[in-house]
């Protein structure tokens, strides 16, 4: 073969063929400058491959053939209204060109993204529509499905605060406010912002004694009070770390739950400490609480303790919070106290600022005495108890054991010890416990303190004898792609960017890798992957469990960004990618962004989605997509 190749060549010059002969050495010259080319362009590709193999496939049971079978038994049930399967009368699946649609706008960047064509990227043809009702503008389908609340028996345990989707989901868009402006940046957006994107004033006349809010021309103003430090939030906290001078703010405690928040200044001046808050309340007559907290840019959830678990792991706080939450702790035999038990950290502390911890009439003193035999049958240990003069409240801080030995030796097992071979790995649906989990019979290891332990192995990692490694490689991975594509080679004005949601979080790497950003996130895990939502609250960080199938307890226009690395092509096995894109565009904030890194097909049915809502759509190095939303909303047919 080589000596006929050789003859040809030299039949070639004999012949004088010496046009095609240069016009093959510019191809090869030309293919070389090619590949050269690509291989400085696409600089992470490597690490991208690397990391799909190790932290994705080697985790993720749904890429990995060989661990599904093992993988199935532990993951958790579904609740009976999840809507887990493809409705086939769906748009998605009859895609079709529509020219009419072809005129919506992609966002181009010629030097660092790969448009989508329109030829390649057919248009999703949908007729949208706005959710009826005036008081849509604030409609979260999980917590105002009314023909669900209305069928409930009892509210008791306050059953009607909880999760109750409709099927099908909904695919009306959310009004805006009238006057709606860009949220105020971080960190003006602590103390004010703007009154028409949250025109809620009921709060302002109900706390007006205590310095929660006040209206102030086109803004809401935030003193930084509460019903428990109508003096400041400042010198509360600091009255904490006096009381108890273990508490060290930000070094030792790290992640904090603040039940029943109001309107969230306690955790958003703890930001200040290096402490980040997770402040949650329900959706209840007091109107937008966690509403005025996201728009206020700090970080907070809608949720409440009720019939079922919260919806965060065992032992991952390290302190909860409560000031005057409204919370009967002692009720229904203490379960909503065992509940704050179960996601304490072994070892860490609750605060109970409450009028039944210093007022001495019948009434409180009676609670004060349950609330004393509760604690201690639950093996609590009362470390402080005060009254701050200044701010003429009292609070008491118990700390949660970090060993079983004094459950050893309780004359009575009241409250019993739960059978851990019974306990799902999530709190999803699950039923608050009546049960105490048990604990490691040697002391407890406190994570390492802040900030080292963001990147120390976590204490809840598997013990698997790569599983260090892989964590390692992970964190590694998103610390690269992060610096180089993510900050500063995509269509993203991070200066903008506050409030953050990972919706596949994994490791948590993701918001590792922003840490030193004035941002936070969100880390959802969502129930159908590998709990490593643990992980995650190790090293520092928040986040919860969550269902992409359903809505997110969330008010809308409240996250400036969302983000997930290969979430959708699992997803759209489960539910319908429509209905997601609806949940999507309901919670980003109009010019905020939609992050995704996954396959193509997946980007380019998702992308056809976002065009449709008239969101600008951009593909950068064929696997990301960067998706912003406008002001665009469908016409009210009715007010015309």
């Amino acid at each position: 073969m080589a000596i006929s190749s050789s003859s040809s060549m030299q039949d070639m010059f004999k012949q004088r063929k010496y046009p095609f002969i240069f016009s093959l050495f510019l191809l090869l010259v030309f293919v070389t400058f090619l590949l050269i080319s690509n291989t400085q362009k696409f600089p992470i590709f490597a690490a991208i491959d690397f990391a799909q193999r190790t932290s994705l496939i080697k985790s993720i049971p749904e890429l990995n053939p060989n661990s599904i079978s093992s993988s199935t038994s532990t993951t958790p049930n579904l609740h009976e209204n999840n809507n887990s399967t493809i409705n086939p009368e769906s748009p998605l699946n009859n895609l079709t060109i529509d020219p009419q649609s072809s005129n919506i706008p992609l966002t181009i960047n010629p030097e660092k993204s790969d448009t989508i064509i329109n030829d390649e990227l057919k248009t999703f043809s949908y007729h949208w529509k706005l959710c009826p009702g005036p008081l849509a503008v604030d409609y979260i389908p999980c917590l105002d499905n009314w023909k669900a609340i209305k069928k409930i028996k009892s509210r008791i345990h306050m059953e009607h605060r909880e999760r109750h989707c409709p099927i099908p989901s909904p695919r009306c868009l959310i009004r805006l406010p009238n006057g709606y402006k860009l949220p105020l940046p971080w960190p003006k957006s602590r103390d004010m912002i703007w009154y028409d994107n949250v025109p809620h004033p009921k709060l302002v006349e109900y706390k007006k004694d205590q310095n929660w809010v006040k209206k102030s021309g086109d803004y809401f103003v935030f003193p930084g009070g509460g019903t428990q430090f109508r003096d400041g939030v400042n010198h509360y906290i600091e009255f904490i770390e006096e009381t108890f001078p273990t508490i060290q703010w930000g070094k030792s405690i790290r992640v904090l739950l603040d039940v029943g928040c109001g309107v969230a200044s306690f955790g958003g001046y703890l930001l200040d400490k290096n402490v980040i808050t997770m402040s949650f309340a329900p959706k209840d007559e007091h109107e937008a609480q966690i509403q005025f907290a996201l728009e206020r840019g700090i970080p907070a959830t809608l949720s409440v303790i009720a019939t079922k678990k919260l919806a965060f792991p065992d032992n991952v706080y390290d302190m909860i919070h409560c000031a005057r939450c409204r919370v009967h702790w002692h009720a229904d035999g203490g379960k909503p106290l065992m509940e704050l038990n179960r996601i304490l950290r072994p070892g860490g502390y609750f605060i109970w600022s409450a009028t039944p911890v210093y007022k001495k009439d019948e009434g409180h003193k009676n609670v004060w005495k349950v609330m004393v035999n509760l604690t201690e049958a639950m093996c609590w240990k009362m470390v402080a108890r005060t009254f701050f003069k200044r701010g003429r409240v009292g609070l008491v801080i118990y700390q949660k054991p970090d060993s079983s030995s004094c459950y050893e030796n309780r004359k009575e097992n009241n409250p019993p010890m739960c059978d851990q071979k019974r306990r799902l790995n999530s709190s999803w649906y699950t039923p608050l416990d009546s049960c105490l989990l048990p604990l490691p019979s040697s002391n407890y290891e406190w994570p390492a303190p802040w900030p080292q332990r963001l990147n120390t192995k976590p204490l809840s990692l598997s013990l698997e004898t790569d599983a260090e490694e892989t964590f390692n490689q992970d964190t590694r991975h998103w610390a690269s792609l992060i610096s180089d594509v993510y900050l500063g080679g995509l269509a993203i004005n991070w200066s903008s960017v506050r409030n953050v949601m990972d919706m596949n979080a994994g490791y948590g790497g993701f918001a590792t890798a922003l840490i030193d950003r004035p941002l936070w996130v969100m880390n959802v895990v969502p129930i159908s992957r590998p709990d490593t939502l643990p992980i995650i609250f190790d090293r520092g960080l928040v986040g919860t469990y969550h269902d992409w199938c359903e809505s997110f307890n969330t008010y809308p226009r409240t996250y400036d960004l969302l983000h997930s690395s290969f979430l959708f092509g699992n997803l759209s096995q489960r539910c319908d990618l429509v209905d997601v894109a609806v949940e999507m565009d309901r919670m980003v904030r109009p010019g905020g962004f939609l992050l995704v890194q996954d396959s193509l097909q997946m980007i380019k049915q998702l992308g056809s989605i976002l065009r449709s809502l008239h969101w600008s759509v951009t593909l950068h190095q064929h696997q990301f997509l960067v998706g912003k939303k406008d002001f665009w909303r469908p016409k009210d047919i009715a007010r015309e």
